[in-house]
């Protein structure tokens, strides 16, 4: 078993990199380099909060997005990167429409007279799909029924990790579609009832 690294190798790793090959010239350069690169990290963080701040205010004026928001593992920015890619969820029919509209059904890949196998279709908006894979990620890790519904797809039905988490986003897409239309709030005790048939 390795040992964790001490004070006493810090303190030998300075003293070498006190005496190793370097340059001692322009060092106001340096200096002076750093504080700009300070000065655009600093810059960054300001931008991005002004952003996400934008993004709160835009929520507050959609009616349901509170609703999507109370569900556990759901951030506003995922949401908020969901409805700029999809437009009012209560205008698609189920969460099947959703899908279509990110590329995320079923279809056949053939060429001629060769018929291959179902994938998925991938004909749709890609960071749709990228962010509606992020937000059941997030979920699959901090809402309970989701982790819940994971891990019965793994360790029960014995599904490839991946193929359970296209599943997920799947149920994802019904439950945003499902409460945009009907504006009720998120209820985790279906999506419990829900998750032998959704596993």
């Amino acid at each position: 078993m390795k040992r964790q690294p001490g004070p006493k190798k810090a303190q030998l790793l300075i003293n070498l990199a006190k005496s190793s090959i370097g340059t001692g010239q322009a060092l106001d350069a340096y200096k002076f380099h750093l504080e700009q690169l300070l000065e655009e990290y600093d810059l960054a963080v300001k931008q991005l909060e002004r952003v996400e701040q934008q993004v709160k205010e835009v929520l507050n004026q959609i009616p349901f997005a509170k609703k999507l928001l109370m569900i556990k593992g759901i951030s506003e920015i995922s949401l908020a990167g969901i409805l700029g890619e999809a437009g009012d969820l209560s205008g698609f029919l189920n969460g099947n429409s959703l899908l279509r509209h990110a590329g995320l059904h079923l279809a056949e890949a053939s060429s001629g007279k060769w018929k291959g196998q179902i994938v998925i279709s991938k004909r749709g908006r890609s960071r749709l799909r990228r962010f509606l894979y992020l937000a059941t990620m997030s979920l699959v890790m901090n809402n309970p029924e989701f982790k819940s519904m994971h891990s019965h797809n793994v360790k029960i039905k014995k599904i490839k990790k991946m193929k359970s988490i296209m599943k997920l986003i799947g149920e994802l897409a019904r439950i945003f579609v499902g409460i945009a239309r009907r504006n009720e709030s998120y209820c985790p005790n279906k999506v419990q009832v829900l998750s032998p048939l959704a596993a």
